[in-house]
């Protein structure tokens, strides 16, 4: 039992990043802040904005994002902290190895194989919707039958219905083609990235100035149809009204959902081992676009709800939608560009993030290191990682509903969260010496926070996600318990556990 709690030293974790396995160091500030715009601003902006106004929250989905921003700040903040001090890849899962043992790191590190993949998969489908838009200006539409996942969940009726369609075709396509672009360097996939952020970032400006013209303030009466709440206790509605899947609606339920929007900045701290100062410029990178992007995203949120009334929202593509009903084909036509390129920047960054997790976990062993830890001779990327999970994300994009993977990523996403603040707080207790270019200030109240304002939106997402987290987490544990606990590297070195509460030394 002592050995499912052993932890890593910071030493050791300074010295993985040695050798041949190293990745290469070449970001900067300015690049790690575009890679956290990059996943941050695209399917969320553009698509899950208008599944929350429509479904949740009315006009209040502005608060809904003031709320789940507030509960990424404090994340972000823990993120930066571990990030300053442990500048390799893995994320969220190095900073449990290092505090709280191996099976917490394994549970994290699973965890976060299932946001990144479901992530990708949903921004996906996402891009596939708004990409049909686009085409659809000036050609034929793509037939339904390769156009639409085979199934949809109708929140009305609160089951799942058949769409009569195959595969959602331009979503397979896409994930293949970035997948070819991310084997072959993370410097090229960077500066891919950054074009395009300029490119989103442009037309988002455009929504906001253009758009606002076209506002009817009427369009936010009532300013919160279902109320301002929308908590329930594992799918049992404590507060707030219900629908008529038994899902809660409100305000706060809103934030549980259009928290999916948020997701990317945590993906900078994957990408600490490839910054060129990763004690300076990882935070700079989590923070700057963090603040960025939340305030664009209540811009949007204002703007949407104010020219669509919410129960009119088109929730596969809202923002080109709501430019077409206002007689604007012309501005239809350029946020659907901008959509398109900003949902693609959001994909890249997202398959670029789960490999450098898988990359850690086949360090330490507990996945297989001959191929999650196999990094290219020449591109110097973890590349059988990267095509696994292009395939994986290919398949899941093409049969599974939005509304299905974007709640499915919430929670795992807010599980990793609660974990990197609960790990700020066993770290500056047993390493308290450890050198922290960047702190988190008001320590234990921000942490503290953080894990509570999780804790809320995690109880406040549907009783169906709970369960699928849970069989996710089973398997996990099979996997680990066969596999990764027998192949541990500490476990095979013999070391002598380091247990929570002990001093490993920096």
């Amino acid at each position: 039992m002592k050995n499912l709690f052993v932890r890593k030293s910071l030493a050791q974790l300074h010295r993985e990043i040695e050798g041949e396995n190293r990745l290469h160091r070449v970001l900067g500030p300015v690049q790690l802040t575009s890679l956290g715009i990059g996943c941050v601003i695209g399917a969320g902006i553009f698509v899950v904005t208008g599944q929350a106004a429509h479904d949740k929250a009315g006009p209040a989905i502005m608060l809904s994002f003031v709320m789940a921003g507030l509960a990424c700040v404090f994340s972000a903040l823990c993120y930066a902290e571990f990030a300053s001090m442990v500048p390799v890849a893995g994320s969220a899962y190095t900073y449990a190895y290092a505090t709280l043992g191996e099976l917490a790191a394994w549970i994290i590190g699973w965890d976060l194989l299932l946001e990144y993949t479901i992530a990708s998969s949903a921004v996906a489908h996402g891009w596939s919707q708004y990409f049909q838009e686009f085409i659809g200006v000036f050609l034929p539409r793509i037939p339904a039958v390769i156009g639409r996942t085979p199934f949809d969940y109708d929140p009305g009726l609160g089951r799942f219905i058949a769409t009569g369609s195959a595969v959602d075709l331009p979503a397979v396509l896409v994930t293949a083609m970035l997948t070819v672009v991310l084997v072959r360097g993370v410097r090229e996939s960077a500066s891919f990235n950054t074009a395009m952020v300029v490119v989103k970032l442009a037309v988002v400006l455009i929504v906001i100035g253009l758009g606002a013209f076209y506002v009817n303030p009427a369009n936010w009466r009532p300013f919160a149809p279902f109320g301002f709440s929308g908590i329930s206790l594992f799918g049992r509605t404590i507060l707030g009204q219900t629908g008529a899947g038994g899902e809660p609606l409100g305000m706060l339920a809103g934030s549980a959902i259009i928290f999916f929007a948020y997701i990317g900045f945590d993906s900078v701290s994957t990408h600490a081992e490839e910054a060129k100062n990763p004690s300076r410029d990882v935070p700079i990178g989590i923070l700057a676009s963090l603040a960025l992007c939340t305030v664009l995203y209540i811009a949007v949120a204002a703007v949407l709800t104010g020219m669509v009334p919410y129960n009119e929202i088109n929730i596969d593509a809202p923002v080109a939608d709501a430019f077409r009903r206002v007689g604007l084909p012309w501005a239809h036509f350029v946020i659907s560009i901008g959509a398109v390129v900003g949902i693609t920047s959001v994909l890249l960054v997202l398959m670029l993030s789960q490999p450098r997790v898988m990359l850690a976990m086949a360090r330490d062993g507990l996945v297989s290191s001959r191929f999650f830890g196999a990094v290219h001779p020449r591109f110097r990327t973890p590349w059988l990682s990267q095509i696994l999970m292009g395939c994986f994300v290919s398949v899941l994009a093409g049969v599974l509903p939005l509304r299905i993977l974007a709640e499915l990523v919430n929670i795992g996403t807010l599980l990793a969260f609660f974990v990197v603040c609960a790990a700020v707080l066993v770290l500056r207790r047993t390493h308290p010496e450890a050198r922290r270019s960047f702190r988190v200030p008001w320590v234990p109240l921000v942490p503290v926070l953080g894990m509570a304002s999780s804790l809320l939106l995690m109880i406040s997402l549907p009783k169906e996600n709970w369960w699928r987290l849970l069989i996710w987490l089973l398997i996990g544990l099979v996997i680990y318990f066969w596999y990764g606990r027998r192949h541990s590297e500490l476990r095979l070195a013999g070391q002598s556990p380091t247990l929570p509460g002990e001093n490993a030394g920096a």
